[in-house]
């Protein structure tokens, strides 16, 4: 039995949902989104709060049923507050900078790396060592992230690249003579 898909997801002020049979439409200040339910679960609208429950007592069914709960709370929350994640870059002459809506970073390559957003996100880059990817989409924030890391992600010896804000480099050691 999911702990976290018994739990209703409660509806916060200034944001709108419906359901109409397996989808959830999410209207907040921040923008819309929407969330369509896999069959073997069913999404209900009850005082203000959405209830997601497993249709049968299968295992698939149940195995889908926190997911479903969890990607509504997510969609409600960007609707309303927004994801953001944030960006370091470590090493001599590494940098980066906007260049109107797209982000170019300078890690070492003989030209710089340019990356364009997809719709929906937004770069900030407040110093020339920080990166802010945000927006109202959860899992499309995080690939950003992950986009821009993966073009020189952190090295354990000197710790030079791109790091989650959050993310800890575990250090090796040097040759030795």
């Amino acid at each position: 039995m999911s702990r976290i898909g018994k739990k209703p997801v409660p509806v916060p002020a200034g944001v709108t949902a419906t359901v109409e049979g397996q989808k959830v439409s999410v209207k907040g200040p921040k923008g819309e989104l929407f969330f369509v339910a896999n069959d073997e679960i069913s999404v209900k609208l009850e005082d203000n709060f959405v209830v997601v429950l497993p249709t049968n007592n299968s295992k698939d069914a149940r195995s889908k049923w926190g997911m479903s709960r969890t990607m509504v709370e997510n969609i409600l929350k960007g609707v309303k507050d927004g994801y953001e994640r944030k960006l370091e870059i470590n090493g001599v002459g590494y940098r980066a900078s906007l260049q109107g809506t797209n982000l170019q970073l300078a890690l070492g390559f003989s030209h710089d790396v340019v990356y364009q957003p997809p719709a929906g996100i937004t770069i900030a880059v407040p110093k020339p060592t920080e990166i802010i990817v945000s927006g109202i989409n959860k899992q499309q924030v995080g690939q950003v992230a992950a986009e821009i890391r993966e073009y020189r992600g952190p090295e354990p010896y000197k710790g030079k690249g791109v790091k989650y804000a959050e993310e800890r480099i575990v250090r090796k050691e040097g040759k030795k003579k």
